[in-house]
């Protein structure tokens, strides 16, 4: 099982990044995804995620209508476009996949990260 995050980096505030997540090894499109931040010195915190059939997104209130969690099954990749970037989204950005098994038990993998900076 793999999960490969991609296309983080530097850019200045109002910028634009779109984030990667390549997943392999496992039914992707039985997974719900999602993208975590954890800031410098902070807690890791969820961002988005998106169901498995993508019908499904939800957001946390600090990037509702700046960043977009998106999926191509047919890739195995799920993405996060950030839009109108803030110094305060710096972090390092983890793709998560979690499938619920039943009642007690779920299967999670993470990936290993891809640092975004937010700076003039």
């Amino acid at each position: 099982v793999q999960l490969v995050e991609s296309g983080g980096g530097l850019v200045q505030p109002g910028g634009s990044l779109r984030l990667s997540c390549a997943a392999s090894g496992f039914a992707f499109s039985n997974y719900d995804m999602s993208w975590y931040r954890q800031p410098p010195g902070k807690e890791r915190e969820l961002v988005a995620a998106i169901s498995g059939g993508g019908g499904r997104t939800n957001y946390d209130d600090s990037v509702k209508g700046r960043f977009t969690i998106s999926r191509d099954n047919a890739k195995n990749t799920v993405y996060l476009q950030m839009n109108t970037l803030k110094p305060e989204d710096t972090a390092v950005y983890y793709c998560k996949a979690r499938r619920v098994v039943d009642i007690s038990e779920s299967w999670v993998y993470w990936g290993q990260g891809t640092q975004v900076t937010v700076s003039s």
